[in-house]
């Protein structure tokens, strides 16, 4: 299936790319795998000089990138030029500060010498939305690859010429073949990539991204607690659900989960394309007021106030 490139504000088709096939998706994964076991025995300062001299390719050719992002999202050209700027600066920064960041911390034990230690995982996979195409992939790849991860990259269907630019970004600046991939796949294709043995972790991005895509990402914890405290960090406040047969489990989630609706075995779809009232936004409205009545009540019920 093609994944198209079309400028929103003439409706052009500006390029078409077809989606890799399974063969296409193995060799990306092997390349990644293969890439890792060399650039995890880099040193931070290799990473900060490949990050530094990206961050240089930013600031010099930010209107030639910026343009990409407008042809192909339709922000206004200026907004872009300052999302490459903030992208350059990020880089500029782990560059600059990831070392410290990642340095041995001591540990109180009963050895001579205890510490901590951080290291790399392996390539770590991240879907990213279209609404900042540049920064939020560079968010989440600078502090990656400052700690020697690889990178994969599956972007939103609307931007693949953003995401093409910014795995040829990284390739000029240095970094070795295989360390930072885009991958053009569709979203019933990004589950054979989580799956992946080889692909070691998702992205901070992933909890608290709205993809308008037919793509959901899945944390597991080890109780209703861990739940409720990954909702409070990561949630949208707008609706969340709990389905268990747990009357204790309920009545906690119900108690301590502070978003606008909170349901127990039902679904979040009853609140999805319904009017909040109270001069609220129409499906979005997180305030927190005394009960409002109906939200889709065509779905939920049969009066309104």
């Amino acid at each position: 299936m093609a994944i198209a490139s079309i400028n929103p504000a003439t409706g052009e088709k500006l390029k078409e790319f077809s989606s890799f096939d399974d063969a296409e998706i193995e060799k990306r994964l092997s390349r990644a795998e293969k890439a890792f076991r060399k650039y995890r025995r880099t040193t931070f300062t290799d990473r900060s000089v490949l990050l530094e001299a990206v961050a240089e390719l930013l600031f010099q050719e930010k209107e030639k990138f910026a343009q990409i992002i407008t042809l192909e999202m339709g922000k206004l050209f200026r907004a872009s030029v300052e999302e490459i700027e903030k992208c350059a600066r990020g880089c500029r920064f782990y560059a600059e500060n990831g070392e410290r960041f990642l340095e041995d911390e001591a540990a109180q034990t009963d050895a001579a010498e205890s510490y901590v230690q951080y290291q790399p995982l392996g390539p770590v996979l991240a879907i990213m939305p279209w609404n900042f195409p540049f920064w939020q992939v560079f968010r989440f790849a600078a502090p990656a690859l400052m700690a020697g991860n690889v990178g994969l990259l599956k972007h939103a269907s609307n931007v693949p010429q953003c995401a093409l630019a910014i795995e040829e970004i990284l390739c000029r600046a240095g970094f070795d073949d295989g360390v930072f991939q885009t991958l053009l796949i569709e979203p019933e294709q990004v589950e054979k990539v989580i799956i992946d043995p080889r692909v070691k972790a998702a992205s901070e991005e992933d909890w608290s991204t709205e993809y308008l895509d037919a793509i959901i990402a899945v944390k597991l914890v080890d109780g209703v607690e861990a739940a409720i405290a990954h909702i409070e960090r990561y949630g949208s406040h707008h609706t969340d659900a709990i389905v268990t047969a747990d009357a204790a489990a309920a009545e906690k989630f119900l108690g301590e989960v502070d978003s606008a609706i909170v349901l127990h075995n039902a679904s979040t779809q009853f609140a999805d394309g319904g009017e909040f009232g109270f001069g609220a936004e129409i499906g979005i409205a997180t305030g927190r007021l005394h009960a409002r009545g109906p939200v889709g009540v065509e779905q939920l019920c049969s009066f309104k106030y």
